[in-house]
C-alpha cells in the first residue's frame, strides 16, 4: 500500500467552459477499478447522446496500471491523450474524465483541440478539488473518565486527528496517526495521562485530507 496519493474528492463534479462558441463539459469521478471508469463513461454518454463527442482519459492502480485514452472521433491524439496528460501532470490516481463537446461551428485544429481538452480537465480539476490519502494506524486508546476532559482538548489541539470517541463502562477513542508517528504518539500519551491510558494498534487505513 502507498503512504500517500493524490486523487480526487468523492464528489462527482460537473463543469462548463466555452471555448470558441464550443461547450466543452468535464465530468469527474473517482474510479478504483476499470469497471466503475467505463460504467461511469456509459452513463455520461448516455445523458450526453446528443454531444458532438464525449471523450475521456482514466488512470487507475496504485501503480498506474491501467491507463486508457479516447478521442471518440476528434482526430487522434488531441483529446484523450491530453486529458490523460493532466491527470499525470497532476499525479492523481483511481481519476476519470469524460470531456464532453457540444461543437459551436469553429474549428481549433489539432493543436487548439489538445489546448482545449487540457484547459477543460484542468478547470474541472481545479473546481472538483483534489484530496491526499495519506496513511495512517489507528490506535485505540482506553481511558477513565475521569482523563477525558484532558486527553480530549489536548487531542484536538495537537496533529493528531480523532476518529470516534466510545462511550462505554470506560471511554474508548480511535484516533488517526500516521505510520511514522506511533512511536511518538504512544511516548506522548503516556506521559499526558501518567501511564494510565490503555493503548493498543488497530488497522490501517487511508485519511484523506483535501489541499
Amino acid at each position: 500500500m502507498l503512504s500517500r496519493y493524490f486523487t480526487v474528492s468523492q464528489e462527482v463534479c460537473e463543469h462548463e467552459i466555452i471555448i470558441q462558441k464550443s461547450r466543452f463539459i468535464a465530468h469527474i469521478k473517482r474510479a478504483e477499478t476499470e469497471v466503475d471508469a467505463q460504467e461511469y463513461i456509459q452513463a455520461v454518454k448516455k445523458k450526453h447522446w446528443d454531444a458532438t463527442h464525449n471523450c475521456s482519459a482514466y488512470l487507475i492502480g496504485k501503480n498506474d496500471q491501467i491507463q486508457k485514452a479516447n478521442d471518440d472521433g476528434e482526430p487522434s491524439g488531441t483529446a484523450g491523450v491530453p486529458i490523460l496528460e493532466v491527470l499525470k501532470k497532476r499525479k492523481l490516481k483511481d481519476t476519470v474524465v469524460i470531456i464532453t463537446r457540444y461543437f459551436g461551428g469553429i474549428k481549433l485544429g489539432a493543436g487548439g483541440l489538445i489546448r482545449a481538452y487540457g484547459k477543460a480537465t484542468s478547470e474541472g480539476l481545479n473546481t472538483m478539488g483534489i484530496v491526499e490519502r495519506r496513511l495512517v494506524q489507528i490506535i485505540h486508546v482506553t481511558i477513565d473518565y475521569t482523563w477525558l476532559g484532558k486527553v480530549e482538548k489536548d487531542l484536538r489541539e495537537s496533529e493528531y486527528i480523532i476518529k470516534e470517541i466510545h462511550y462505554l463502562d470506560i471511554v474508548e477513542l480511535e484516533v488517526y496517526v500516521n505510520e511514522d508517528q506511533v512511536s511518538v504518539f504512544q511516548d506522548w500519551l503516556t506521559e499526558l495521562t501518567n501511564g494510565q491510558a490503555a493503548i493498543k494498534k488497530g488497522e490501517t487505513d487511508y485519511l484523506e485530507v483535501l489541499l
